[in-house]
């Protein structure tokens, strides 16, 4: 701290505070925290090495200039009762009077004794404040070391004040109120009631209780003029009226050097503590944002894990509704044996063509379009559970956007917000397009060519029907010739008993293997492109959330170290300012 003689408590106490602030600059820096308030902390730093920085704020025509002019003897700054002050000022000490503008800031450097120990800046009105002024008036305060606010005692604690001072809340200044133009009010007892008021109210909003001096600077500032012109009857008379002396007592005296180099210490450590517990909470909050996201996608996940479950427990069903229609087929074809290749109709087995004929209309009648059709039915099945699938990962996503939207998480810190929406929106988009798009007859022909197998399946059966129909029609006229080749030698009750049964059975055993040959060849067929459909469905699904879900994984660790570093600096610099608040 330049031109400070510091005791060994003090360095120690400087020292540490520069090492918790510089240690919060490098969490701020990895936390890509706002270009804005890193260089509020970075100057707040610096300034631990500059003189004691007084700031003056309040509305347009509360007299600020007027309050300065009188504080340090001399008409410096322009008063009026318009916005005179369109930029601001920055008193400071210099061997000759100069100006100097720089941006919005106007330097004026006087040889008054005041500020060889002080730094004064004049800001411009709180309820006239230009764009351009804003941001450096926001530089100024929170580095301020002391703020003296200046509010009218005509337009006392006005809504544009209170708002203002909110923000000097956040920063923990320390503040000491001026109420100014006393001069104005009729009687002692108005002042009394107004200055209660203002103290009431500062007490109300920044919770602790603020000096507050009634002053009328505009007589103060006639009573220095006297003075200087020698006529101090007049100058005390005024002296008295302005109620000055109490104010610049308390500036000149009360401020001396142990409490300006407490309040000097202070002033970065509030500034820290603000950012650091800013960014705390900003980190809780996306924590706790993510918590619900890792909720969300745990949830997409356990979603899946269940469609997975319910396609293959229904798929089970529909596949059972085939193999009932084979197992019709084989009680056809059993009872068509039964009834056909019987002694009775010896004759009619030698009919080939009509025995094939018979059969097909008999056993095999429509089963091969009803297994397609169960095929189908299958597919349109699968196709519309993928659609509502999707349907369900786009509400999830739509609902966290909403949630959001709702929340207020701060946009400090890097571009946490822009890319957690861009992925939410990417992701959101891909459903809502893959739901806006999807085609439900091109899907079934996709997974109808996926599974040509399946459908050669049913034709398998017609084919191997036909075939079956030709070893029928070969083994009940081999049996006809059999049976009509020994009539002529013996007895046909007892020659057609003995072979007509057993051709009969052999021909059902041949069914029997053949539907279970085709049950086991059509199980297969539907069963392999089954489980890669629904695994073609399950990827798609995660890899749009993949982009979404690694941001979601990767910031939660990210975070909860930052959490931990930001957490252990407010508690060291909420120790600091303890120390540092009890020294003598």
């Amino acid at each position: 701290m330049v031109q400070r003689i510091l005791d060994s408590r003090q360095e120690e106490l400087l020292a540490a505070e520069r090492q918790h602030l510089s240690e919060l600059q490098v969490a701020l820096a990895r936390f890509d925290a706002e270009e804005d308030d890193q260089q509020t902390l970075a100057e707040a730093v610096s300034r631990l090495d500059e003189l004691f920085l007084l700031v003056v704020a309040g509305e347009f025509n509360a007299g600020k200039s007027a309050f300065i002019n009188a504080l340090v003897g001399r008409d410096l700054l322009e008063e009026g009762v318009t916005p005179t002050t369109q930029r601001i000022h920055l008193l400071k000490y210099g061997e000759e009077p100069k100006r100097e503008t720089r941006g919005g800031l106007e330097v004026v450097e006087e040889p008054l004794e005041l500020l060889r120990e002080i730094n004064l800046v004049d800001t411009p009105g709180t309820n006239a404040i230009q764009r351009e002024h804003e941001a450096i008036t926001r530089r100024f305060v929170p580095n301020s070391d002391l703020v003296l606010f200046v509010t009218s005692a005509d337009r006392p604690f006005t809504e544009s004040e209170r708002a203002f001072l909110e923000q000097i809340r956040e920063w923990g200044k320390k503040v000491v109120f001026v109420l100014n133009k006393i001069d104005t009010v009729l009687n002692p007892e108005d002042v009394l009631r107004i200055e209660s008021y203002v103290t009431e109210n500062a007490h109300d909003l920044l919770g602790t209780t603020p000096a507050v001096f009634p002053v009328s600077a505009r007589k103060a500032l006639e009573a220095k003029r006297a003075r200087q012109e020698g006529t101090d009857e007049e100058a005390d008379a005024l002296e008295a009226a302005s109620r000055f002396a109490a104010l610049e007592a308390y500036v000149v005296q009360t401020l001396d050097e142990a409490e300006r180099v407490r309040l000097k210490l202070l002033n970065p450590l509030g500034v820290g503590e603000h950012l650091a517990k800013r960014y705390h909470d900003v980190v809780d909050g996306r924590l706790e944002l993510l918590a619900d996201d890792v909720s969300t996608l745990d949830d997409i996940d356990r979603q899946l894990a269940v469609y997975r479950e319910d396609l293959e427990r229904e798929f089970a069903l529909r596949l059972a509704d085939v193999e009932k229609v084979l197992g019709e087929v084989e009680s056809r074809g059993l009872e068509y044996f039964d009834d056909t290749v019987r002694l009775g109709r010896v004759f009619d087995l030698l009919n080939r063509d009509r025995i094939k004929a018979e059969y097909q209309r008999r056993v095999l009648a429509d089963a091969p379009q009803q297994i397609e059709n169960k095929v189908q039915e299958v597919i349109d099945w699968l196709v519309a559970s993928e659609l509502r699938q999707w349907q369900a990962v786009m509400d999830h996503i739509s609902r966290r956007k909403n949630e959001y939207a709702d929340r207020i998480v701060g946009q400090a810190g890097g571009s946490f917000d822009y890319d957690r929406t861009r992925l939410l929106e990417s992701v959101g988009g891909t459903a809502r397009r893959t739901v806006a798009d999807f085609d439900h007859e091109r899907e079934s022909s996709r997974l109808a060519d996926s599974m040509q197998a399946s459908v050669a399946g049913a034709a398998l059966l017609e084919v191997g029907a036909v075939g079956l129909g030709a070893t029928v029609a070969a083994v009940a006229s081999s049996t006809a010739v059999d049976v009509t080749g020994i009539i002529a030698a013996t007895t046909l009750a007892i020659v057609g008993f003995a072979i007509i049964p057993a051709r009969r059975e052999k021909a059902k055993k041949e069914l029997r293997q053949k539907i279970a040959e085709l049950r086991r060849e059509l199980m297969t067929a539907l069963t392999a492109p089954f489980d890669a459909e629904v695994d073609r469905s399950l990827h798609r699904i995660r890899e749009a959330i993949a982009p979404y879900t690694r941001f979601v994984r990767a910031e939660r660790g990210k975070l909860a170290e930052q959490q931990e570093t930001l957490g252990a600096l407010v508690e060291e610099l909420a120790e600091l300012r303890q120390k540092i608040e009890r020294l003598d």
